[in-house]
């Protein structure tokens, strides 16, 4: 199956989730997760394995298919397209894990959902064969119905300083145990993407071995591919930046279905009929496409410098961080304008519109798309120094 096949396949099958989703969206919305039957859907519809390797059951897909994906999950509804980008991008791990590991994790069952969070809220020390790991880690999506955790450590050693790199930061690795070794704290009680279900996780005295480990951005990846050579935060963002755009994508399809029907107070024409609304709709369609291309051809130039095997310099990974940044605002300012210009049919909890009002001004707080990269891409611009570390 050649890449735009895959694509068409894949955007099908997430496409036809959308009564069963419609159906659960009280569910979604009270019990604070995604319920089974959806998760079971998700996975068989292969949401959760987009950047699992071929060789282990994974779709191994190029970077505008994953874009693509997400997006149309996020169209749907928030959680659903958070929950299903949280799953994917748990997945990337497996690019980075040593072989034999990596195929015990991700190639023993197609239906496996990894996440985590990559702040660094535990301390890990060093012992024979791995590390003893002690944290609590805040805004682990989907842990409720993960096989498998996830949470990044600073290493500290038996003095309990903490391990330094050669360029003088803490050194931090990613830690990955059973979900069954975790204890789920219910945090999650939230405005938006409340569906996701990003509880806090902990672990105490935990061993882990070495090879349940990675240390994103300084090791390399044990897969071979353009995925595994694409910067691993502007990934990242990427991804978050997707589901902004989804949930624009979704606000926008709402206002469209809400104008055709709603007659405003003391009016005798339907709200599409209205000169101001056409106004808004047109520029939140204009503000909407190009986020939009803009995200997708930057991250499509990233893509064709590692499928060729360059490196990808500096600026370039500054320039996808900003075009992730760029899509999220964007697409927080469609929703808002949707929102505003559905009236009061935008308030109530029936609406989807509401809903999108509040997903999205939660993912624009989290810290990957953070008005600081702005800064940081700057000093990249004027080639000032930096520290370009998560870039």
């Amino acid at each position: 199956m050649d890449i735009s096949d895959q694509a068409d396949s894949l955007l099908k099958v997430v496409h036809d989730l959308a009564p069963h989703v419609r159906s659960l969206i009280h569910q979604i919305e009270t019990q604070r997760r995604l319920p089974q039957s959806l998760v079971d859907a998700m996975a068989a519809a292969g949401l959760f394995r987009l950047l699992i390797p071929r060789s282990m059951g994974g779709l191994e897909v190029d970077v505008a298919t994953f874009i693509q994906a997400i997006e149309a999950a996020a169209a749907l509804d928030g959680s659903v397209g958070w929950s299903a980008m949280i799953g994917a991008t748990g997945g990337l791990t497996s690019g980075y894990l040593p072989l034999e590991t990596a195929q015990e994790i991700y190639g023993s069952d197609p239906h496996i959902v990894t996440a985590g969070a990559f702040a660094p809220h535990g301390r890990a020390r060093p012992v024979e064969g791995g590390y003893r790991v002690t944290g609590r880690w805040p805004f682990n999506s989907g842990c409720e119905y993960c096989a498998w955790l996830m949470g990044n450590c600073i290493i500290h050693e038996a003095d309990e300083a903490p391990r330094l790199r050669s360029d003088g930061q803490p050194d931090i690795r990613l830690m990955l145990f059973p979900a069954a070794e975790a204890d789920i704290i219910d945090t999650w009680s939230v405005s938006g993407l409340r569906g996701s279900g990003s509880h806090d996780i902990a672990i105490q005295d935990l061993f882990i071995p070495e090879e349940r480990t990675v240390a994103y951005g300084l090791e390399p990846p044990t897969q071979p591919g353009p995925l595994y050579a694409f910067p691993t935060f502007g990934l990242l963002a990427i991804s978050v930046a997707s589901v902004a755009v989804g949930i624009a994508r979704g606000s926008i399809d709402c206002l469209i279905e809400v104008a055709r029907t709603k007659i405003p107070t003391g009016g005798r024409r339907p709200l599409c009929e209205r000169p101001f609304v056409h106004m808004q709709l047109a520029q939140a369609q204009a503000r909407f496409q190009t986020a939009r291309a803009g995200l997708l051809a930057v991250a499509q130039e990233i893509w064709d410098m590692t499928c060729q095997g360059e490196a990808v310099p500096l600026e370039q990974r500054a320039a996808i961080r900003l075009a992730a940044n760029h899509a999220t605002s964007e697409s927080a300012a469609v929703v808002d304008a949707m929102y505003t210009v559905a009236g009061t049919s935008a308030i109530w909890d029936t609406s989807p519109l509401q809903r999108a009002f509040r997903d999205i001004h939660v993912l624009t707080q989290h810290a990957v798309i953070a008005p600081p990269l702005y800064e940081l891409a700057g000093r990249v611009l004027f080639g000032l120094r930096a520290d370009t570390s998560m870039l």
